[in-house]
């Protein structure tokens, strides 16, 4: 049997997914980010407002904390937004998206950093809040508009992260058809069911573009190595 079809995969899958494999390597001998405590406490939060947000007595408390909706005021939910991201959407899978948290953000904390990976998560997220308010007042019928019964609606909560950060490491290790693929499936899940929580995925998608083409640009003219954003470490050849 050829082993040409085996090489060329492989190929394939070196080119898209190496120098991201190359940093998790790399990321992974600290023994201290081995341990993940960014990714695990997303997990851990994610459970425990999950659970407290079921209960009668939980409900209000989560709500108060981190309950972020568009026709609450501005600065009250921007108070709300750090702790919004472990607060679960009403119409999303909570238990299920436990897996994507955990591997998302453990990628991200390995091989980003602790603080860098809050900072994206956060920035993907609070796009997704501050999109809310304004497709509330364009409307319905503006291709971006949101009805205004969206504005009782608590924002997408863990998954505006999971899908920000995904999409921010597949373009800063050029693992661009993984990025095409996740971009792809947020546009197809907007065209299929048309909610809130879609909308403020390709919202956290485009900042977390946004940010990738600063950095792009940010290197260019400062002419340091490719892939060396803004002082992370350069992706090994």
């Amino acid at each position: 049997m050829s082993t040409f079809p085996t090489t060329t995969t492989a190929l394939l899958v070196r080119t898209e997914w190496g120098p991201l494999y190359d940093a998790v390597r790399a990321g992974g001998a600290d023994w201290r980010r081995r341990a993940m405590p960014v990714a695990v406490a997303a997990v851990f939060l994610t459970v425990l407002l999950h659970y407290l947000d079921t209960q009668p007595w939980g409900h209000g408390f989560v709500q108060a904390v981190g309950g972020v909706r568009a026709e609450d005021p501005l600065w009250l939910s921007l108070l709300r937004t750090p702790l919004s991201l472990f607060v679960p959407a009403l119409d999303l899978p909570a238990w299920g998206g436990l897996l994507q948290i955990l591997v998302v953000f453990g990628i991200a904390e390995l091989c980003l950093g602790r603080r860098r990976t809050l900072l994206v998560a956060y920035a993907a997220t609070l796009a997704g809040t501050l999109y809310a308010r304004v497709g509330i007042r364009l409307g319905p019928d503006v291709p971006l508009g949101l009805p205004a019964s969206d504005a009782h609606v608590v924002d997408t909560g863990p998954s505006a992260a999971v899908v920000g950060l995904a999409v921010f490491m597949c373009c800063r290790y050029r693992a661009y058809a993984t990025a095409g693929l996740v971009v792809a499936s947020m546009v197809a899940e907007v065209t299929l069911k048309e909610n809130l929580a879609g909308k403020e995925h390709l919202a956290a998608i485009t900042a977390v573009l946004v940010m990738c083409g600063v950095m792009e640009s940010r290197q260019r003219r400062s002419g340091t190595r490719a892939g060396s954003w803004s002082g992370l470490p350069p992706i090994k050849s």
